[in-house]
């Protein structure tokens, strides 16, 4: 049986972020975060807004290598691809933040097979294909923190905005993420997930008004909805040393809306 020691990060370590390309998201706060801790990031997304983001992390933090890289998650030889040009470039990959993800707002009756495949295609399939590439980079280095986004929609079947597609999709993170972790924790990687509640974001078809944030936050206990920047200290947490001993933990970050 292993001893306990500490688990000790590259002097210098790569995070690579997923789903950056929106202004207002949760992943900009989640490598903004990362960045000022010494991380350094790569972010992408399939928005070539992504490549804004590179400039705006490169003045903020000088100190650091950051790229950015249009990609496709659901893609497998782009993704492929993308983690063997960030090994030659970048310090140690030991940290991903799967964030990516698209909202679908048509119900089960409207539904068809293309779209379904579209919405789990990223939401699921890109969480893993991110996973498998970021694990092999990991293992190289006998540490790794992985992080992946579900969302409370996959408890509730659906939510104000996002439906059927949307809620199995990220059902279908948790699958990944307790897969990942029964299996990778050998090679001292974590695999962990967020559920966030409501945020104040625009994946829920565009900036959220006074009116739709009193609605969302009707049945939230603390009595407002939540802020990226604090969907991105819980991801600081799982990404850090200190939660060496976390793993296939679901966690919700959703103000109590559910409690368990």
């Amino acid at each position: 049986m292993k001893d306990y020691t500490k688990p000790v990060f590259p002097e210098a370590r790569t995070a690579v972020v997923s789903g950056c390309g929106a202004p207002r998201g949760i992943a900009r706060a989640v490598a903004r975060r990362l960045a000022s801790e010494g991380w350094n990031i790569v972010a992408v997304d399939l928005n070539p807004a992504v490549k804004d983001f590179e400039a705006e992390l490169d003045e903020a933090h000088p100190e650091l290598k950051v790229r950015a890289l249009v990609l496709d998650i659901s893609d497998q030889k782009a993704v492929a691809a993308a983690f063997a040009e960030i090994a030659k470039e970048m310090p140690p990959i030991v940290g991903l933040a799967n964030v990516a993800g698209i909202a679908c707002p048509v119900p089960l009756e409207e539904l068809d097979a293309e779209l379904f495949d579209k919405v789990v295609g990223v939401n699921c399939r890109g969480t893993m294909l991110m996973m498998k590439y970021a694990a092999e980079e990991m293992k190289k280095y006998g540490i790794g923190r992985i992080v992946n986004f579900s969302s409370i929609t996959a408890l509730d079947g659906g939510g104000t905005f996002s439906k059927f597609a949307y809620a199995a999709g990220k059902a279908g993170v948790l699958g990944v993420t307790r897969g990942g972790a029964r299996e990778l924790g050998q090679y001292g990687i974590t695999v962990n997930a967020l559920l966030p509640g409501p945020i104040d974001t625009d994946i829920m078809g565009g900036k959220l008004t006074d009116e739709r944030k009193t609605q969302m936050s009707s049945n939230i206990p603390v009595g407002r909805v939540g802020q990226p920047e604090e969907i991105a200290a819980v991801v600081s947490f799982f990404l850090s040393a200190d939660a060496s001993f976390v793993n296939g933990v679901s966690i919700n970050v959703d103000g109590g809306k559910h409690m368990h």
